[in-house]
């Protein structure tokens, strides 16, 4: 049974020694209390497991949850694992390496209240490594709808925020796919909902130089994929979607 104010926040954790600590301590400082933190770790073999267990024996911190994962099976299944332990009537989805603001939740909440959404996001700031804010922001929309999010890939996994009392775990369940955050957004607004944006930078959006995500290339290949092996579309009605990709993208990264 879904906990009526609860917010579960799903964390997949995978050899992020270097930043798990500072992303707890976001969440621990957050100024909405409801929530419970499922830290989902799948199978790390540096010390991020060593640094969480000496937080929660200095905290004594009861709502925070780890889940073990029994293989390394990646981001996509430690997120639909988390999803699956989920109590709460809010899932929200938090990158190990990504920090959020203290009101992240408080605000994000009272907006999905306020348009009454089952499916909301926030606008954030580019950081490097050390998670200090470069300039450069990513703004939301107001809304966006599926048409229109095949064109514009800014919802970010660590802004995300569900009504679970409107959606289903089943349609917020992660594909098998690269890129699998986007695939699961376009999944759920093809099903017909809309996403909202909070304009508030809520979130930092740590991108080491050596990420995935600074592949440009490697990012290409990934949206072209769920373009015509996912969403099944045309080859010319993707190549349209991928100009307007491509335009957006490169306009927020300088």
């Amino acid at each position: 049974m879904k906990q009526e104010n609860l917010v579960s926040i799903i964390v997949p954790v995978y050899n992020a020694e270097l930043y798990i600590e500072m992303t707890i301590q976001r969440v621990l400082e957050q100024t909405y209390p409801d929530w419970e933190l499922l830290l989902v770790n799948d199978c790390s073999t540096d010390g991020s497991m060593e640094k969480i267990q000496k937080l929660q024996e200095h905290l004594s911190e009861k709502r925070i949850r780890v889940i073990q994962q029994t293989s390394n099976q990646g981001a996509a299944r430690a997120r639909n694992r988390g999803i699956q332990e989920a109590k709460g009537r809010y899932i929200a989805f938090l990158d190990a390496d990504d920090i959020w603001e203290s009101e992240k939740l408080e605000k994000e909440i009272a907006f999905m209240i306020e348009k009454q959404a089952a499916f909301v996001c926030t606008s954030y700031e580019f950081a490097d490594e050390n998670g200090i804010g470069n300039g450069k922001y990513a703004i939301v929309p107001p809304v966006l709808n599926y048409k229109e999010a095949l064109k514009n890939t800014i919802i970010f996994t660590s802004t995300v925020l569900f009504d679970m009392n409107k959606l289903t775990k089943e349609l917020i369940t992660m594909p098998e796919v690269k890129s699998e955050d986007t695939a699961t957004w376009w999944k759920i607004l093809k099903a017909g909902y809309q996403v909202y944006g909070l304009n508030e930078v809520l979130v930092r959006y740590r991108r080491p130089a050596n990420s995935l995500s600074s592949n440009k290339l490697e990012a290409i290949r990934r949206i072209w994929n769920l373009y015509r092996k996912v969403e099944g579309l045309s080859f010319v009605y993707s190549v349209y979607n991928f100009l307007f990709y491509a335009i957006r993208t490169t306009l927020r990264r300088i």
